[in-house]
């Protein structure tokens, strides 16, 4: 599934329209993303948005934050905040790989 595939699915599920989600979705300005911004992101005609849009679709649609940030192929902030050193991040990535096989099987 993509980002947008899972954005689709959660407010479906919980019986929302894509006009009542974008009205609780606040940008950086304070501003409510429009229906057609949430559409375009749902039909994958936009890149995943911010981590602050991320953030918020995630709470309102009762999602994981880290799931989301997979999809959108990204890490969030905190993450990249953790540690810069080649061979952290690099175990941290083989440790990453091994459980999502290990869960696949």
């Amino acid at each position: 599934m993509t980002f947008g595939d899972v954005i689709t699915q959660a407010r479906k599920g919980r019986q929302l329209s894509q006009r009542e989600v974008a009205a609780k979705i606040l940008k950086e300005d304070g501003m409510a993303i429009s229906a057609q911004y949430l559409n375009d992101i749902e039909h994958d005609r936009r890149n995943p948005p911010s981590e602050h849009i991320i953030g918020q679709l995630a709470k309102i649609l009762d999602l994981e934050d880290d799931y989301l940030f997979f999809l959108a192929g990204r890490l969030s902030s905190d993450v990249l905040e953790l540690s810069r050193d080649r061979e952290n991040i690099s175990n941290a990535m083989k440790t990453f790989r091994r459980n999502l096989r290990g869960n696949s099987q």
